[in-house]
């Protein structure tokens, strides 16, 4: 047991290029400073880093994918039955559902500033399935043409080209426009420190948290080299593998004396307070999102999450609808793709309602839409905009209004009016009224139901004679006559 000891510390180290060592089996990057050796593999184990790439991954596949296409008046209307919406928002692949497949595209974006997808598409060109390659099994190959194409290497190890057209390429940053850079190629100095300063600390807490090293104090001195030799590997033997931590005994007025650098003196928690910061800097994501809190407080962690949709997120969105409407639409597809960013805008229930509020008594909101963001069924008579002033449907406003007219209701007189004075006001509104629904039967030019329904409240006549004076009305009457009728038929008892 303590030689098994004694080799396992042996092979872990990460510059042990003896057979039995890892040296020869690591995959060939480039060693930093600190010695360590960075992948986008291996940073995985800083924890921020996961937590950062797992943010941005998980975030980018839960935002609902919305097709549009556009109208002639500015709007847009959502497209449900074309097949890149079933493609990406239902069934991108036969082994995958969207939230999976999108959240590992985005962690290869993330992590190495490209995502590959092989494209199976029918004879109409319509694409049937988006199949991933991992950015390790892919490499771009420029051809004597000046094109590009790639080379793809399967599970079993055989290579395969493949044109650029049945691939779908989504970059990162990129500085020659062919590939996106690596986030964590660029980052490789600052990340091999992190993975330094954790591979100390876990070696630290693993000497039972003591500095390792020291020396021995020896009065005297060894006959040769060899002895000396001798003594340290038997010192070593003793106090190493199955031996540590055993009590030390030392002979011909030897002292040991041990090495006294702590963790405070070397800044190590401030180090790694650090680079948490660095890393959040680094896949710009707040820092309050990975955990760390030490400057979020109430009045700032709320804008913090803003700033994560507006400068975060919505360039990550940016990059994936610019791609897909140019990789993956037809040219003459009058279609615009879109992530929606409503669930992360949502606010608390407070805001919310304010919200709703404001955008309901000032028109530019109806009811219905309001009650359809709360995943609430919309109700009938409440898909028209209500008017600020006297929170009445649009349509009924406009034929409440008169030409120069007002229609505030008269002052409230102290005495009671006399019986002509009465009827003479009571026949003035009728033809007020007259005149307002003249103008709305002529504008549409034909009486509806609900037409027929205002006209029998607005004069108090009985529904069943209106429609018998509807029925007797010619269907094409100038509005004059049709006022003059109106008002016959309001005043005929």
């Amino acid at each position: 047991m303590g030689m098994f000891s004694f080799l396992s510390r042996w092979m872990a180290s990460s510059d042990d290029r003896s057979p039995w060592g890892d040296f020869w089996f690591e995959p060939v990057t480039v060693r930093t400073s600190s010695g360590m050796r960075v992948s986008a593999d291996n940073a995985l184990r800083l924890a921020a880093v996961y937590a950062s790439v797992r943010i941005l991954a998980e975030t980018m596949a839960s935002l609902p994918f919305v097709l549009y296409r556009q109208r002639a008046d500015g709007g847009k209307d959502r497209v449900t039955d074309h097949w890149l919406y079933r493609l990406l928002a239902k069934r991108p692949n036969r082994h995958q559902n969207p939230y999976e497949w999108r959240e590992m595209l985005q962690g290869h974006l993330a992590l190495r500033g490209n995502a590959y997808n092989r494209i199976v598409a029918n004879s109409r060109g319509e694409i049937l399935e988006l199949v991933p390659i991992h950015p390790d099994r892919i490499k771009m190959e420029l051809t004597p043409a000046g094109d590009y194409r790639y080379r793809v290497m399967d599970r079993l190890g055989v290579e395969t080209i493949i044109p650029r057209g049945e691939i779908w390429h989504l970059r990162g940053l990129s500085s020659d426009g062919l590939m996106g850079m690596s986030p964590i190629d660029l980052a490789r100095e600052s990340l091999g420190m992190a993975l330094a300063a954790q591979d100390y600390g876990a070696r630290f807490f693993a000497n039972d948290a003591k500095p390792t090293g020291g020396w021995i104090e020896f009065p005297g001195s060894f006959k040769d080299t060899e002895a000396k030799k001798v003594f340290r590997e038997s010192y070593q033997a003793a106090q190493s593998g199955a031996n540590r931590g055993k009590v030390l005994v030392l002979e011909n007025g030897m002292k040991f004396h041990e090495v006294g650098v702590t963790n405070k003196d070397a800044q190590f928690l401030e180090l790694r307070k650090f680079q948490i910061t660095d890393i959040a800097r680094l896949f710009r994501v707040p820092p309050h999102m990975i955990a760390d809190l030490e400057r979020a407080t109430f009045s700032n962690i709320e804008q913090q999450s803003l700033e994560f949709v507006m400068h975060t997120m919505t360039p990550w969105a940016e990059r994936w609808e610019a791609s897909i409407e140019s990789e993956l639409l037809f040219d003459g597809d009058d279609l615009e793709v879109e992530f929606d960013f409503s669930n992360l805008m949502r606010g608390d229930a407070a805001s919310r309602s304010s919200y709703y509020q404001s955008g309901i008594q000032n028109g530019w909101l109806t009811r219905n839409e309001a009650r359809i963001a709360e995943n609430l069924n919309p109700l009938d008579g409440l898909d028209e905009p209500l008017r600020p002033l006297n929170m009445v449907e649009e349509g009924a406003a406009e034929d409440m209004e008169a030409d120069g007219e007002q229609t505030e209701p008269p002052a409230q007189e102290a005495a009671e009016p006399k019986d002509d004075e009465a009827s003479a006001r009571v026949r003035a509104l009728i033809a007020t009224s007259a005149a307002r629904l003249a103008r709305r039967i002529s504008r549409a030019g034909a009486m509806t139901d609900s037409d027929l329904t205002l006209i029998a409240e607005a004069l108090a006549v009985p529904m069943a004679r209106v429609v018998h004076w509807a029925q007797s009305q010619l269907p094409q009457m100038a509005e004059g006559e049709l006022t003059d009728s109106l008002i016959s038929l309001g005043m005929t008892p």
